[in-house]
């Protein structure tokens, strides 16, 4: 008899302990079962914001007369069929590519880097992408495609040059580093436009601005094909964002390498390069969309929600800014950056209350 069987006499030996099975598995189906809400609902909104982006506005349509345009039946009403198929859907599409873009990869940032603030306005990601298109607009005179395929090569360029000087993506120099370069490249733009033409600078500024106005179907193309091959990769690789949230040392113990977090975050600034190379470093909307969805989803990471959540700020805030205030047009990156500045400033003042931000 050892010394762990010794007992008084009389004395029963302690159960077993048996683990309860199905309280494991109502524990695990609870999140579950939020994060599909979440998912259900963000997707819903997604579609009422593309739904009314559509049907109102200046020229409004019923939506059995939009089905018919869109399905290629025809109405025998030329003005509404060019409204509709060369100005109303490629733009309401073309925001919610951008929108899905940076949603996504907003919340990658933020999830990898566990950092709320980590967003790709913060690291300088936008602002990398920013000074390129702009020296590329004012210093080489380029138009068109080219300045989108500028910016986003601004925008991949500036996330090395942020990786390398930070030492790596699990350094918590990173975000320091990011907006240190973030001032250096908002400089040179300053000094851009201090050498500009007026034409050639409001063209700048009007980018810069962040706005979907304009797109059209090359552009959707473009982001559509970015979406069908960078999704799947992201979704393959977010399986491991809840274990890669517990940091660097805890992740590698489970078997999650660093590679994986260099994957996603490759996917990440993919994916935001794409969207400003659609629409312009629409502000702030990859800081908004990730805390939205954690808000949602009781506090943890989704992807697909902050996706969702990024379309339809972007949606709703284009729709905002061309029918809702007043005879004039405002960009959407006006609105959404109005909205983001006081969202920032909020989660600074609940870390700095002693709060999670998450």
């Amino acid at each position: 008899m050892t010394a762990l069987d010794a007992r008084p006499v009389g004395v029963p030996a302690p159960a077993p302990v048996v683990p309860d099975v199905a309280a494991v598995r109502r524990a695990r189906r609870g999140p579950r079962r939020r994060h599909a809400l979440v998912v259900a609902g963000t997707g819903a909104a997604t579609l009422t914001a593309l739904v009314v982006n559509l049907l109102l506005g200046d020229y409004t349509f019923t939506f059995p007369d939009a089905a018919r345009i869109i399905a290629g039946v025809g109405i025998d009403r030329p003005t509404a069929e060019f409204l509709m198929m060369e100005q109303k859907l490629p733009r309401a599409l073309a925001a919610l590519c951008v929108g899905l873009c940076f949603g996504a990869g907003g919340a990658v940032f933020q999830t990898v880097l566990r950092n709320p603030l980590a967003s790709p306005d913060i690291v300088g990601i936008s602002t990398g992408a920013s000074a390129a298109a702009v020296f590329a607009l004012l210093a080489l005179g380029l138009r068109g495609d080219v300045v989108a395929l500028a910016a986003a090569v601004g925008a991949v360029l500036t996330a090395l040059v942020v990786r390398w000087v930070a030492g790596g993506i699990g350094s918590y120099r990173l975000v320091l580093v990011g907006v240190g370069l973030s001032a250096a490249l908002l400089s040179v733009v300053h000094y851009l436009f201090t050498r500009a033409a007026v034409w050639d600078a409001q063209l700048a500024l009007r980018w810069l601005t962040g706005s979907v106005a304009g797109s059209g179907w090359p552009e959707v193309r473009v982001l559509a094909i970015v979406l069908v091959v960078l999704l799947p990769v992201l979704w393959w690789s977010a399986r491991s964002l809840r274990i890669t949230e517990l940091g660097t040392d805890a992740a590698t113990g489970l078997g999650v390498t660093s590679r994986r977090a260099e994957l996603l975050m490759l996917v990440a600034v993919l994916l935001v390069a794409a969207g400003v190379a659609g629409a312009g470093p629409v502000s702030f909307l990859a800081f908004l969309s990730g805390p939205i969805a954690r808000g949602l989803n009781a506090g943890r990471t989704s992807i697909v929600g902050a996706a969702l959540v990024g379309a339809t700020l972007l949606l709703a805030a284009d729709f905002t800014g061309q029918y809702l205030i007043g005879t004039v047009n405002v960009p959407a990156g006006v609105l959404t950056g109005a909205v983001g500045a006081p969202f920032l400033l909020w989660l600074m003042a609940r870390g700095a209350s002693g709060r999670s931000p998450r």
